[in-house]
């Protein structure tokens, strides 16, 4: 990889799929976690690859207490984030458990209390405004802050936010893609006039992989193959997606951003399901200086940016993906 970026920093324990893709292509990578531990499998492994990765401790919603570390990298990876506030959800989908997981997303709608105000025993917030929202504001007005480090002075710092695409609602409340929504927009308002520095806010659809999460594939294969029937029917045609669209177009959130719930599912039927490796790929493809990649990057341009055909053509998805 042919790049001025040589060495940056991913927040969030969950980013080590991108800590790997990233060392593969000769970057050098710090992961800020709030344990600061090397990441291990299920099983407790820790694959040879961590060994390369500075692992510090830090607070994404206090960057002051990794600020130190901000001046000697070129970009910035934010893959902190909660899809649904009961994060017992996250071990149920690594270990496939159904039930688990179904337990997860009911207790969400019984739990008594304001799910956003929720703390942690040290007393951090946990909710999606916190998670979502406020700590890749608070990093990225550390990073905005600091001095740039090796980085070519003519190459803008890359700060890279995961999103999300609106597929998940009404599983999932609103105010998850809501958060994922005002932070891209805090961002960019931040970012304005800063020509020494950008900001992509990575959109991946429904992220699969057969190993890391298991209960995923099944749906993948199914919101695949309805992306791809979504695809070929000629626009002339109504398709359930549309249908949808059209129905909730009247409705919009009161954030007046986001629509209806029936256009989230329209999303989920014809935006196709991307897998972990090709999101790591594309975020290190949107790293390089040389792509000057800046805002929303969706599925489609993902694809792109990995080299695949306009089609799809080159790898029709799930089967193959998942192969890897």
């Amino acid at each position: 990889m042919n790049s001025t970026v040589r060495k940056i920093l991913v927040v969030g324990g969950n980013g080590f799929i991108v800590c790997k893709a990233a060392l593969a292509r000769g970057i050098q990578v710090t992961s800020v976690s709030s344990s600061g531990r090397p990441y291990r499998s299920a099983k407790g492994h820790a694959p040879a690859w961590t060994s390369n990765v500075d692992w510090q401790r830090g607070d994404a919603l206090r960057p002051q207490t990794f600020a130190h570390l901000l001046p000697n990298v070129d970009g910035i990876v934010h893959t902190l984030g909660t899809l649904i506030e009961n994060s017992s959800y996250k071990r149920a989908v690594q270990d496939g458990n159904v039930a688990a997981l179904f337990g997860s997303l009911v207790q969400r709608y019984f739990d008594g209390g304001n799910p956003l105000e929720r703390k942690t025993d040290s007393g951090n917030l946990t909710g999606y405004d916190a998670m979502n929202r406020d700590s890749a504001l608070r990093v990225c007005e550390a990073f905005l802050s600091s001095p740039a480090g090796s980085n070519d002075a003519n190459a803008p710092r890359p700060f890279i936010y995961i999103s999300a695409e609106d597929i998940f609602r009404p599983v999932i409340p609103a105010r998850y893609i809501e958060s994922k929504r005002e932070a891209e927009n805090g961002i960019e308002q931040m970012m304005a006039g800063r020509a020494d520095y950008r900001g992509v806010y990575i959109r991946p659809s429904l992220v699969y992989h057969a190993h890391i999460r298991p209960l995923t594939t099944p749906v993948a294969v199914l919101l695949d193959l309805s992306a791809t029937i979504h695809s070929k029917v000629p626009r002339s045609i109504p398709t359930p997606s549309s249908v949808l669209r059209s129905l909730g177009a009247s409705t919009t959130a009161r954030d007046g951003q986001t629509t209806s719930a029936l256009d989230s599912v329209a999303n989920a039927l014809s935006i196709p399901p991307i897998h972990v490796d090709h999101v790591a790929d594309a975020i290190c493809a949107a790293l390089d200086s040389q792509t000057s990649v800046r805002g929303v990057v969706g599925v489609r341009r993902m694809r792109e940016l990995i080299g695949w055909s306009a089609d799809g053509s080159a790898s029709s998805g799930v089967g193959m993906a998942g192969a890897q």
